[in-house]
């Protein structure tokens, strides 16, 4: 009789084929076996019976850091709450580290830490800033997924934004590392001066600061950097689309020819500049949060295979960044690493009958392909990494703030019910979270 690691038994496996019940074997931190009924023995088994068992969400999109600001959120905790949501890999963003991760001294400082304080498995974005085009090709040798530029102000002082000569003189580089580039794409220009004259004239609403940076803003930085794309075949990701124009803009350019993939939010798909004006800085983003016809002009783009990938953009800060502060002073971004899975499963399979299979697709197989990690990554599958997301889609919860595993535990999801819970998180063929219970704590 075969003997495996963990036996997985009786759950419903869902791909973005298909879904189908059947046993899971794991050995070794691979997938070994996929039967309807294995006939061997494990160490430890799971009884997956009710539940579902999804491959392991992969976040493109997160900001850990560490080194030099873990006290706004470090690799241990930041990982422990991508564990209580299902996420079994995550790209670290190279802001807002201390050093940025724009060489590979400071590539290997963060990625010592990360090794060292991880409970999921990780890789790390390099960053594309005007001063380190000549150690593009260093980072990529060191191994980053690929690398990030700001086509706007990033907010922090020692990653600057990268004008038109450096995106396209970088993108020449990248494209001959056979890389690729993410892009924060908003107008600098649109919204620095619109930004100065709400403040000049004293409109400092939350509605104000959505008006200061526009739709039309990300529609001309995305034009902008689709042209770059074309011109010099550099393979494009565009992070953070927050309304259906700017995705329909690059569902036009794929049909050109154009290497450029799309990523969009939970909290463009779930929040809206009413919850904003509610909550406050909490819900304070860039680009903004969007009215209700650009959730659902997003969730049905998504529907359609327009949206390829679904990343968190988990950016935190500590709590006086936020409170007390006017909302164009406070921190721009949303804690919502934990809780994408939960976003996905709420507005989108139960309120929108988003299929899981979809779902899986944009969560966890799009981002594996995209970034070369399939089929390692982003699948069930013999001969795969054992990284999975066991779920009762029945169970309800009302998040509250002590369910966090952030540093800093607020959310703009706090008080807000959802259905779909993890019952097992599995990485690596280790089970980092059970029992509403990280392994670390």
């Amino acid at each position: 009789m075969q003997t495996y690691d963990k036996i997985i038994r009786n759950g419903s496996i869902v791909n973005a084929e298909g879904i189908k019940k059947g046993d899971i074997a794991i050995k070794d931190g691979k997938i070994v076996e996929i039967a309807e009924k294995i006939n061997g023995s494990a160490a430890e088994e799971i009884d997956a019976t009710g539940l579902h068992v999804l491959p392991g969400l992969v976040d493109t999109h997160v900001h850990f850091n560490e080194p030099g600001r873990a006290e706004w959120e470090g690799l241990a905790t930041g990982s422990a709450s991508l564990a209580a949501g299902g996420v079994t890999t995550f790209f670290d963003m190279p802001l807002n580290s201390t050093p940025p991760t724009i060489d590979g001294e400071a590539f290997d400082a963060k990625a010592a830490l990360a090794e060292e304080k991880s409970v999921v498995d990780y890789r790390l974005w390099g960053g594309m800033v005007p001063e380190n085009l000549d150690k593009l090709e260093e980072l990529h040798n060191k191994g980053v997924i690929g690398f990030k530029a700001f086509m706007s102000n990033s907010g922090i002082a020692d990653f600057g934004y990268a004008e038109d000569v450096t995106l396209f003189k970088g993108m020449q580089v990248i494209k001959g590392l056979d890389s690729i580039l993410a892009v924060h794409a908003e107008s600098d220009i649109i919204t620095g001066q619109l930004a100065n004259y709400m403040k000049e004239n004293g409109q400092v609403s939350a509605r104000d600061y959505v008006n200061s940076r526009p739709i039309l803003s990300e529609m001309e930085a995305v034009s902008r950097i689709l042209a770059y794309a074309e011109a010099t075949g550099c393979k494009l990701h565009v992070v953070h689309a927050s309304s259906g124009e700017v995705v329909q803009i690059i569902a036009d350019a794929k049909k050109r020819g154009i290497d450029v993939t799309v990523e969009t939010c939970p909290h463009y798909l779930s929040l809206t500049v009413s919850d904003l004006e509610k909550l406050g800085p909490i819900a304070k983003c860039a680009p903004p949060l969007r009215d209700e016809e650009h959730v659902e002009s997003l969730w049905q783009l998504l529907k359609d295979g327009e949206i390829d990938v679904i990343g968190s953009d988990h950016s935190p800060s500590p709590l006086d960044f936020k409170e007390g502060k006017g909302i164009f002073e406070a921190w721009g971004g949303i804690s919502g690493a934990q809780t994408t899975l939960n976003v996905l499963l709420e507005e989108g399979y139960w309120k929108r009958e988003v299929s899981l299979e979809k779902i899986v697709q944009v969560a966890a197989e799009n981002p594996a392909k995209r970034f070369g990690l399939y089929p390692a990554k982003g699948t069930i599958a013999a001969g795969s990494d054992a990284d999975l997301a066991i779920v009762n889609l029945e169970e309800s919860f009302t998040l509250q703030a002590e369910d966090l595993r952030y540093r800093h535990k607020y959310s703009p999801y706090v008080g807000r019910t959802f259905r779909g819970k993890v019952q097992y998180t599995v990485s690596n063929g280790e089970v980092v979270f059970a029992d509403n219970k990280v392994v670390t704590e």
